[in-house]
């Protein structure tokens, strides 16, 4: 059996559903005209991609050579032309869009934190500063009982109320012996109009003042004073009985022999004083040196430095 032409009739055009393809339309292939055979049926037969939901059916469209696509890309029954689905709506978010987050509020709730943490702070620097204060009049190690302090201001002659007494040592309330005589021709005295006690150097030479506590305890009994030259050293007397130890006059001021101008400092000491009346004396005993001027006098709770 040899290979030759079989004819126009070759099993591709037997196929009942060649019409539905381009290459069956092609070679003239037709639908059949009886819907299939089945009773009352209707022929509704279309080509594929050719039915579209919601509108009126287009003609087919005219089919180009084999083997070349149709123009018209392929519209899927549930996409019909290629838009949204006929009858949803896409929905629009309430408000005209999405909002984006609020940042204002964000700001201003920063804001108010910093400021609340800058104020802490502030009352924190504060309540340090006050403590220091209160810390600062706080006796350190224990020194010696009798000391003279380094060059600083004086102290001032008014104290204020509630405070312990102070007092000029050229007051009348102070009383002078031994030849201890007020004068004022040295500047830089702290008591009123410029006066101090002078003529202390020479035995017997004291100054006394009676001073009211307010209860028993330990104090510091301070004394302005200027002294040049070598330093200097009294004896102190509290409630008629000498002091463990003297108090110094140091020449902290490097003062010239003579030069009383330029050594004012102050110096003192720790006494234990009885609530009422102690009387204190510094007086010029043998072995002393007490070339000194004296200004002021005044009393402090505890021991204390300044």
């Amino acid at each position: 059996m040899t290979s030759g032409d079989n004819g126009a009739n070759t099993p591709e055009d037997d196929d009942p559903f060649g019409y539905l393809y381009a290459d069956g339309q092609a070679r003239g292939a037709q639908p059949p005209s009886g819907g299939y055979g089945y009773p009352n049926a209707v022929s509704r037969v279309r080509t594929v991609g050719e039915r579209q939901y919601g509108q009126q059916p287009a003609a087919p469209q005219q089919q180009g050579a084999y083997g070349r696509p149709n123009s018209a890309p392929y519209q899927a029954p549930e996409n019909p032309g290629g838009g949204a689905p006929s009858g949803r709506r896409a929905m629009a978010p309430a408000g005209g869009g999405r909002r984006g987050p609020n940042t204002k509020g964000l700001l201003i709730g920063a804001i108010a934190v910093v400021a609340a943490v800058v104020i802490g702070i502030s009352f924190a620097m504060m309540g340090d500063d006050s403590d220091g204060d209160k810390s600062g009049d706080q006796a350190g190690a224990s020194p010696a009982q009798s000391q003279s302090a380094g060059p600083s201001t004086s102290a001032s002659a008014s104290a204020a109320p509630g405070e312990l007494p102070k007092v000029d040592v050229a007051d009348k309330s102070v009383q002078l012996t031994g030849g201890a005589a007020t004068a004022s021709d040295v500047t830089g005295a702290q008591g009123a109009g410029g006066t101090y006690v002078g003529g202390l150097n020479q035995a017997g030479a004291s100054v006394t003042w009676t001073v009211n506590i307010p209860e028993d305890g330990d104090y510091t009994l301070f004394t302005q004073y200027s002294a040049t030259g070598e330093d200097q050293a009294m004896t102190v007397t509290v409630n008629g009985k000498p002091f463990g130890s003297k108090i110094n006059f140091r020449n902290w001021r490097h003062a010239a022999d003579g030069d009383f101008a330029k050594g004012w400092t102050h110096s003192y000491v720790w006494p234990t004083l009885s609530k009422g009346s102690n009387t204190v004396s510094i007086s010029c005993q043998p072995g002393d040196k007490c070339n000194v001027l004296l200004d002021q006098m005044w009393i402090k709770k505890g021991h204390v430095k300044g």
